[in-house]
């Protein structure tokens, strides 16, 4: 082990312990029922807003209000988001974020990936009669339904987006008839992986039009500026 991670770990260490030493004194002082609790000790954190955040704590992410722990996002877009996320906290690189996005939108460009990457869930949550603007969980929804299976509120609707004519929400699937179809790489990358990757290297100076263009990479980006 280094020098300098000897003492990043000492500091470390010294940083809890006193956290510690904080509450044990500052608790008693506060009204009855109130308390305050040790959360975690991270060494980097990146915030899109106060309510959107993304932390590291032991080699893993944990975040709040983010696309990759949403349910209502394709998993080729949250985890793509993750390693993103893992190579700007962890490794403090935007040059990897950066390949591992080019990368992603590659893989997508294919057509081949399984269809398991791309399933979206998005709940039911009133009678699929009662719904005035027919999103695409709910058209999926009613193919269910028309094959007879019981489709109520609360209901969790899993389908993919496939290629074809018309609006998107015309060609929402439900994964279990998709084996036959083959997803719409332009709908998963403009409106799942670029929204989901854009909103963290927005930080970086990368536009969601620069990243939808990899090949020409215009600027390198340094943690030095950020963190």
């Amino acid at each position: 082990m280094s020098i300098e991670s000897k003492e990043q770990l000492e500091l470390e260490k010294e940083i809890k312990s006193q956290a510690q030493k904080f509450l044990a004194d500052f608790n008693p002082t506060l009204p009855e029922h109130m308390e305050l609790e040790y959360e975690g000790f991270y060494r980097r954190g990146f915030f899109v807003t106060k309510k959107r955040y993304a932390v590291i704590e032991d080699g893993t992410i944990i975040a709040k209000g983010l696309e990759l722990v949403r349910r209502d996002w394709a998993p080729i877009a949250k985890d793509t988001q993750q390693d993103i996320l893992m190579a700007i906290l962890k490794d403090g690189d935007v040059d990897k974020a950066v390949e591992i996005i080019e990368e992603a939108l590659k893989r997508v460009k294919t057509g081949n990936l399984d269809m398991k990457e791309m399933i979206i869930h998005t709940q039911i949550t009133k009678k699929l009669s009662d719904y005035k603007q027919i999103g695409p969980h709910v058209v999926a929804a009613q193919r269910l339904e028309a094959k007879g299976i019981k489709i109520g509120r609360g209901t969790i609707i899993q389908y993919v987006i496939v290629k074809g004519k018309g609006p998107i929400s015309q060609r929402a699937i439900p994964y279990e008839d998709s084996e036959k179809y083959k997803y719409d790489s332009d709908y998963y990358i403009d409106n799942q992986i670029l929204p989901a990757v854009s909103r963290i290297m927005a930080s970086f100076g990368y536009t969601k039009e620069s990243l939808a263009e990899l090949g020409e990479k215009e600027r390198q980006k340094t943690l030095d500026a950020f963190f």
